[in-house]
């Protein structure tokens, strides 16, 4: 989505874009069976979502404001007028990098802070803003850029009505469940769900054992990484961002939901064998939003020796928001593929979020590389059903593994999955003390079952039982959940406000 378009979606040929998707897919097909590919040692990236608050906690919508202030190409505007992200330099993920990678995070979101502070506003790293209201998801808070326009413009179009957040959450502790229903004219509810997004480039005969593997390990990673627990008020699911972002743009009525076609935010149906069945899918599923044709002509290209961009390739890859995304990508003149893992929250404090990612890359790694596959031994929908128990109940939630059967995340990691990463990160080649340091928090945070998601919940609670309302308790949640992410202990150390 980051591609630029045009300003008007006027005089567009849709079969004409489709056929250049298909000279995309043969020109990808041909690459994959000749080779070229980057065959560089595992990259890993990162790019984390911000929210901006005012003094009184709320959203800040001033983004363009705070970007101009900051001066760093490394972050750009998002969709909603009260979010930044910030892209993260690759690197490679042996070594001490993701130490180096912490402090660099750390660094760069301190300078971030204080030149948004001369703006009137704070960064915030959470996976749903729970001070939001339902005036901050009108469409006139939409950043002021063509392309979000546009798309907002034409999920509401293939749609032909208004969209419905509906959700019933995991009940507080004694507390009946509550549920939201909102009717939305806009898309700017997916600017609720920030995310901390990892990349990991592979090549392409590692491509669909490393996705396949990152599909396994999504339930798990929600269940112990939540940090969305409140939506407009409302206390829903433990990792709120897993259904709030289908909702937010979805593009299927009930009629066309009722009939199975797939939504675009899509976990997917089946284990692949390599990265084209993926984008071979999004042709084949999904009509192109933002329908831009260029002139390459990418088997052209190849033929002269060059990679193509494969634009509309891309640009329709970033209007399906898949869990694990395929990305096709071109640097120094040389092509690349990566996975994007895209269902963790932003935050809460920065070595939450590398011990996220050092979690994910080593299991991931451990998994890819095993003899006897996981995927070989557990059925498609058993991981996007862990995907949903894991975002709905985080710790409390039951996760089917093969071998196992049914069992908690915290022990499935603690007795099986933390030492798979550690012998994936060795095999990577990362430093024992970056294992340890790391490796050594999801453990600590699995032992005392503490997500940023159930420090929101407890404290809310408590400030609900001082007598506050919903409103008031999560304005204090908020500001004491800033100084403690601020502050950099991980959040399995925060004390509660009981």
């Amino acid at each position: 989505m980051g591609q630029n378009v045009a300003t008007e979606p006027g005089g567009l040929d849709r079969q004409r874009y489709r056929a250049k998707m298909r000279r995309c897919l043969d020109a990808l097909g041909r690459m994959l069976a000749e080779g070229g590919f980057d065959a560089a040692p595992p990259q890993m990236g990162m790019e984390i979502e911000l929210n901006l608050v005012d003094e009184a906690l709320g959203p800040a919508m001033l983004n363009t404001t705070v970007l101009e202030k900051i001066g760093d190409p490394c972050y750009t505007l998002e969709l909603g007028q009260h979010n930044l992200e910030l892209n993260v330099r690759p690197r490679p993920l042996s070594g001490s990098q993701s130490i180096e990678l912490e402090s660099e995070l750390t660094a760069s979101l301190a300078g971030a802070s204080l030149k948004a502070q001369d703006a009137g506003a704070r960064l915030v790293l959470i996976g749903t803003l729970p001070t939001l209201r339902p005036e901050h998801l009108e469409v006139r808070w939409l950043t002021q850029k063509t392309r979000y326009r546009r798309l907002n413009e034409q999920i509401f179009k293939a749609r032909g009505e208004e969209l419905v957040l509906h959700m019933e959450g995991t009940p507080m502790p004694g507390r009946r469940a509550e549920k939201l229903r909102k009717v939305q004219d806009s898309i700017l509810a997916e600017a609720a769900c920030t995310s901390t997004q990892l990349h990991l480039q592979v090549p392409p005969e590692q491509f669909a054992a490393n996705w396949n593997a990152a599909q396994c390990l999504a339930g798990v990673q929600v269940a112990i990484a939540a940090n969305s627990p409140f939506m407009l008020r409302k206390a829903l699911w433990h990792e709120t961002r897993i259904p709030l972002f289908l909702q937010a743009t979805d593009t299927r009525p009930e009629e066309l939901k009722n009939q199975g076609v797939r939504p675009r935010v899509w976990f997917g149906e089946r284990w692949i064998t390599s990265i084209f069945d993926l984008f071979e899918e999004n042709v084949r599923y999904f009509p192109g939003l933002l329908p831009e044709v260029d002139d390459e002509d990418p088997l052209a290209e190849l033929d002269r020796g060059r990679p193509p961009a494969l634009r509309e390739l891309r640009l329709h890859n970033g209007t399906i928001w898949r869990w694990n995304r395929p990305v096709y990508d071109v640097s120094d003149n040389v092509p690349h593929l990566r996975v994007e893992n895209r269902v963790l929250p932003a935050g809460p404090t920065v070595v939450d979020m590398v011990a996220n990612a050092a979690f994910f890359y080593g299991a991931q790694r451990a998994l890819a590389t095993q003899d006897y596959p996981l995927w070989t031994q557990m059925s498609f929908q058993a991981a996007e059903e862990n995907l949903h128990a894991g975002a709905r109940h985080a710790f409390g939630s039951q996760l089917y593994w093969p071998g196992i059967g049914w069992v908690p995340p915290d022990e499935l990691v603690l007795r099986k999955l933390l030492p798979m990463a550690h012998a994936g990160l060795a095999d990577c080649g990362v430093a024992d003390s970056a294992r340890e340091r790391y490796l050594g928090i999801i453990e600590r945070r699995c032992l005392t079952r503490r997500t940023g998601s159930s420090w929101q919940r407890d404290a809310v609670a408590a400030l609900e039982a001082r007598g506050l309302d919903r409103e008031a308790a999560l304005a204090g949640m908020l500001r004491r959940y800033v100084e403690l992410s601020e502050s950099g202990e991980p959040v399995h150390a925060w004390p509660t406000l009981g």
